[in-house]
Parts: C-alpha cells; structure tokens; sequence
C-alpha cells in the first residue's frame, strides 16, 4: 500500500501509467479503464451520471492507521472541514480518532450520526451563539477559544453551576502553507491571538480568572495548510512551549495539553512533494521534549488535527467532457462540472491532473485547459495539462487526489446542484451523498 511517508521523487514525464497520485487499490484495466476499491471508473460514472465524487474506503481508514501509529499516545482529531458525512463520521471513530469540527452544523451531523461528543473539538474565529449554544447542550469536548469576545460569551452560556474544557488558540508568528490564503500562523490574518503584542497571553489571564466555568486544558495553534516541511512544526513547538512556560510563571498553572492543528500537504500532481508523516512524528516529539526539557515543564499531551491528509487522496472526481474547443494556440476541453463542485483552483491556484479513463487513446498528448460549465472565465480546472489529442465529447476525465475540500466548498451556482458522493471497497459502490436536484433548489425557494 501507499503510505504517507512515500519520498517525494523527481516531477516524472507524463505518463499515462503514472498512478502515484492514486489510492493504493487503483487498478489498470483493459481497454484504458482504471478500478479503484475494486469497482471500475467507467461503470461508476454510468450507474451514478456525473460530475461524481468516488472515495476508497479503505484509503481513508489506511491513512487514519498511519497518523494513529506515527503518533501513539497522541489524540487525533480529523478536520471535518476536509469533508464530512455520517460515513466518515463512522470511519473516523471506528479508526479511534476524535472529530474537530467549526460548525454546529458540522458538530450536529457528527452526535446524530453517533459520534460521542466528548470526542469533538470545536474551532471558529466568530462562533455564533448558535455554535456555542449547541456545543454546551451536546457536550463537547473542547471549545477552542479565538477571541477575546468569546470568553465572556462562553462563561455567561455556561451560567453558575455549568464548566467547559477550552483551549487557547495562539498565531505563533509563522508563515507556512502553499498559498497567502490557506496561511493561518501569521499574525496579520483573522486566526488567534498573537504571542508577540500579548494578546494571547491577556486572553489566557482571563480565562484563568473564570477557572470555574472554563477549564484551561492547553493552547492551540494551527500554521497554515499543504505544509511540506516538518521544520514549522518544530518553531510552532518551541514558541507554543515558551508562552507555557510564561503562563507557569506568571499564573502558576502548568497546562497538560498542546495541540498543533494540521495543514499537512498532499501531492496533487506527479513528482509534488507531500508531508512525512513518521518524520513529522519524530521531530515533533524531540522538539517538544527538548523544549520542555529546557522550560523545566512537563511534556504535555500533543493533539494533532489532519483532514486533507486523511481523505484528500482517498477521492476522485469523475467529469464528462462536453466539448473541445480550439481559440487559436489553445485548446479547451469543457466538463459538466467545474468550479460549483471545485472552487479551488479559482481560490488559490491549485493544480490538478485529469486523466482519460474508460478508453485507450489513439494519439499523443498535447497541452489542453479543463474548463468548467459555468458562467465565469476564471472557471478553471486544470490549465496546461497533458491529454490525448484525441480527447472529444463523451470522454470520461477522472481527477484524482479530489477527496479533501470539494464537496464540503461546493456551491449551488447557476443551481447546477453538488454532485453525489459514492464509496467504493472490496469490489463494491455505494451511495453515501445523494446529487443535488432541481427539486432540492425548489423547496428551499419559498417566496413569491
């Protein structure tokens, strides 16, 4: 199997036998086909239509071992962000790690699916009394306080005889991550409370003094995401273990726990370099060790907060081109999705790699852009790939590494409707997501 520590190689030539990008059950079939979990491509794509999500099984479950056992000791919590349904809600728990969830939508779907609440951590820069309401009367785990607002809000939720565990989220100061916009470790954007003007240690100070509603159980910081390198978790480490050692010393408190977030980087295209997992473990636990070696503190209890890497390359997206067009030196080749399914490349540049499947091509490949359907000239999703000259309409286009923020960022534009979500192992498909309908538009739509 494919594992999350796979060196990153050289960018490869394009190759149409290249399935690095794909999870480890991909199969290649005769006639240009490829199986994934068992169940070929092209007999998804007749059976549900597409635009279509597919989602190894196993590949997630795979992935949530290698964090369980790159970090033991550890609690893991998977972003729900990335993606979430009632299934992966079982996965998760099944695999034994927690929730963390910014929404009490997304917190609601996981204790009405059976997620024990304790178990959920809840995040948001502007929770809403809604979101706080609805954490206390579940009883989650944890709240991770962002603002100095939330503090008073929080007690005042809990009243008299009510007590949370919180944490603290701090803005360390660093700059990691593959774009401006997905880069939260800095303190000139909307995450945290910055160490440097005190910020975060004021906010700390005052949710001490409400000790008997909320209880201080750690600081929490999170860098960013697509981070390749273990190196800013080693900064994050010694800046988040040195504000511990300042609170010790100015409020007497040691706190038991550290949670480092997630942000770990997936491979989107042949030859990009993802983050190792058992490496970032290891220089995890010796900075963390050394750093409190160094503060005279205890090693607090590390929580850690994956979702891209967990379910990111478990996903592919299935696309059915619709035309080919030619605008003098470039060729377009349109899809019946685009960015109402994935809005990513048009928010920060990511870069994916569509591959013909269900047929052998009969011609080279030459450079092509995949377009979307809808009205926007920015509706992109893939520029400047490599597709066979013979590409025309009916073709079936997959996209691997499509698992982590598609259908959670999709959106209803033009009401073209989000696409179904199908899991597939050991030889079988099922429905998890059904599509989105004309009917569902319509009964949301109630005045005249």
């Amino acid at each position: 199997m494919t594992t999350l520590d796979t060196p990153a190689t050289e960018p490869a030539a394009p190759d149409e036998r290249d399935l690095s990008l794909w999870p480890a059950s991909t199969e290649r079939l005769p006639g240009g086909d490829l199986s994934v979990g068992g169940v070929p491509l092209a007999a998804i794509a007749d059976r549900f239509d597409t635009p279509v999500y597919v989602l190894d099984e196993e590949e997630v479950r795979a992935r949530c071992r290698v964090y369980r056992h790159a970090f033991p000791g550890a609690e893991v919590f998977y972003a729900a962000k990335a993606y979430l349904s009632r299934a992966m809600v079982h996965w998760a728990d099944d695999e034994g790690l927690g929730l963390d969830v910014c929404s009490a939508g997304e917190l609601q779907l996981a204790v009405t699916a059976g997620f024990p609440p304790e178990n959920i951590v809840l995040h948001g820069n502007a929770k809403s009394p809604h979101d706080l309401d609805t954490a206390l009367r579940l009883g989650v785990g944890r709240i991770v306080i962002d603002s100095p607002a939330e503090i008073a809000r929080l007690a005042a939720a809990l009243g008299p005889d009510g007590r949370q565990k919180v944490m603290v989220r701090v803005a360390p100061g660093i700059s990691a991550g593959g774009h401006e916009k997905i880069r939260t470790g800095t303190e000139d954007q909307k995450f945290g409370l910055a160490i440097s003007d005190g910020s975060a240690l004021h906010a700390i100070a005052r949710v001490l003094d409400r000790h008997r509603r909320l209880e201080l159980t750690g600081l929490h910081c999170h860098l960013g995401s697509q981070i390749a390198s273990v190196k800013p978790y080693a900064t994050a480490v010694r800046r988040m273990v040195g504000l511990m050692a300042r609170v010790r010393d100015s409020h007497g408190v040691t706190l038991p726990e550290l949670d480092l977030g997630g942000g770990h980087a997936i491979a989107y295209r042949p030859g990009e370099r993802a983050l190792d997992i058992p490496a970032l473990a290891r220089t995890v636990r010796a900075a963390l060790a050394d750093s409190c070696a160094a503060a005279k503190l205890p090693v607090p209890r590390l929580l850690i907060e994956p979702g891209r890497a967990i379910v990111g390359p478990a996903g592919i997206a299935l696309y059915r081109v619709l035309a080919v067009k030619r605008t003098g030196e470039h060729v377009f080749v349109a899809v019946d999705g685009g960015m109402s399914d994935n809005p990513r490349p048009a928010l920060y540049g990511v870069r994916y790699t569509p591959r013909l499947v269900g047929r052998r091509p009969t011609a080279a490949p030459r450079p092509v852009t995949v377009v979307g359907r809808h009205c926007e000239a920015g509706d992109v999703l893939a520029a400047g790939v490599d597709l066979p000259a013979d590409i025309r309409p009916g073709d079936l286009l997959a996209v691997p590494a499509a698992g982590a923020y598609h259908l959670s960022m999709a959106s209803g534009y033009n009401l073209v409707g989000r696409p179904p979500v199908v899991a597939v192992t050991e030889g079988h498909a099922r429905l998890l997501v059904r599509r989105e309908s004309l009917a569902d538009f319509r009964t949301r739509d109630v005045g005249l």
